[in-house]
């Protein structure tokens, strides 16, 4: 009888197992186990680094005025920041220590380390890009866009960089063997940033009116698709298999955004959204395609987002005005006890003279 009993519940326990299995509930993912996400607290003159893990506060860094940009270079070696001083600084994140500073045109926006070793930065007030040598920032050059470039990211492969341009409602592309403008694609109002497959073939960006995420086919230089979202978006970022795209709603002040949209980049339909924090500005998925982080810039938090469930967690305090956010895969060095304030030395070389910049509209960009 007892053998019987315990054969009885082992199958029991199988067959639950077996159900639940099937049953077509998403089951949550496990934690990131490591890595790091890099704030730029805007109104806060600071940078946050969140350990991925644990989904804590590591360091904060004070002292650089105004940033609106971070990225984590290649391979997780380099952070670079733009500040509304008009430098963009190179970090070392073993030592949280600045390692690099360049001037930049006016009102700098964005920066990116593409696939040929290069920076780029966009330069929002005087319709430039500037170009440096990594890892040390020599100054290389500028490319004359016009308008108003504000996002900005590679294909992958390196065959591309696009660049959004708020103002002309475009796209514009540069060949980064020569450096140069090689055209652009009209997309719609207030595009604000990018993500572009690796084969530099497709990008996808977000406007304004009506707020949307549409898909740029680069070949033929056209839109092709489109997938509406609640609110005007903001930052895109594409899953590693380029499945998907996600979409950071921000809105506006008085009409605020709460939502990550998850879109098949396919079909251009939305599998789902996600409540973030009020106002999503950037957003940036890390290595494993599970996770997504959200900045909220009205209410001063980061969102981290399980895609597999599209389930929120709960936010992690930052800065004010958290606007740009980037991914490293190594985790975050432990906070020295006496480094708090980033030293940032007065580039050698004195900036660009460029128009006055003009402050960054409600729409946050």
């Amino acid at each position: 009888m007892a053998k019987a009993a315990v054969r009885t519940l082992v199958a029991f326990i199988v067959l639950l197992a077996v159900l639940t299995g099937c049953s077509g509930k998403p089951q949550p993912t496990l934690p990131p186990r490591s890595g790091s996400v890099w704030v730029a607290d805007e109104g806060r003159d600071s940078l946050t680094v969140i350990d991925a893990a644990t989904k804590t506060v590591t360091i904060t860094l004070n002292g650089i005025k105004s940033p609106h940009n971070v990225q984590v270079g290649r391979g997780g070696a380099v952070v670079y920041a733009v500040s509304s001083a008009g430098v963009v600084v190179a970090i070392d994140p073993a030592t949280y220590r600045v390692t690099a500073t360049a001037p930049t045109g006016s009102q700098p926006a964005h920066v990116i380390e593409a696939p040929n070793g290069k920076v780029y930065v966009t330069n929002s007030g005087d319709g430039t890009v500037s170009v440096y040598q990594a890892p040390g920032l020599t100054p290389a050059g500028w490319i004359t866009l016009d308008g108003m470039p504000h996002g900005l990211r590679a294909a992958a492969g390196g065959s591309l960089i696009v660049v959004a341009n708020t103002m002309d409602g475009a796209l514009d592309l540069i060949d980064p063997a020569t450096d140069t403008d090689v055209g652009a694609v009209a997309v719609g109002s207030g595009p604000a940033q990018v993500a572009v497959s690796t084969d530099g073939r497709y990008a996808y960006t977000g406007i304004s009116d009506p707020p949307s995420v549409v898909k740029v086919d680069l070949a033929q230089r056209k839109v092709v698709g489109s997938a509406p979202v609640p609110n005007a978006p903001v930052q895109l970022y594409l899953t590693p298999d380029e499945n998907e795209v996600v979409s950071a709603d921000q809105g506006r002040k008085d009409a605020q955004g709460h939502t990550l949209s998850v879109i098949d980049t396919k079909a251009m339909t939305t599998r789902g959204t996600v409540i973030t924090g009020a106002g999503p500005h950037g957003v940036v998925i890390d290595a494993s395609g599970n996770w997504a982080w959200v900045t909220n810039t009205y209410d001063n938090t980061v969102t981290a987002v399980d895609l597999s469930t599209l389930s929120a967690m709960a936010p992690v305090p930052v800065g004010t005005q958290p606007s740009g956010i980037s991914f490293s895969p190594l985790a975050p060095a432990s906070a020295p006890a006496n480094v708090t304030t980033l030293a940032i030395p007065t580039p050698s070389t004195a900036p660009r003279k460029g128009t006055e910049p003009a402050p960054h509209s409600d729409h946050g960009h």
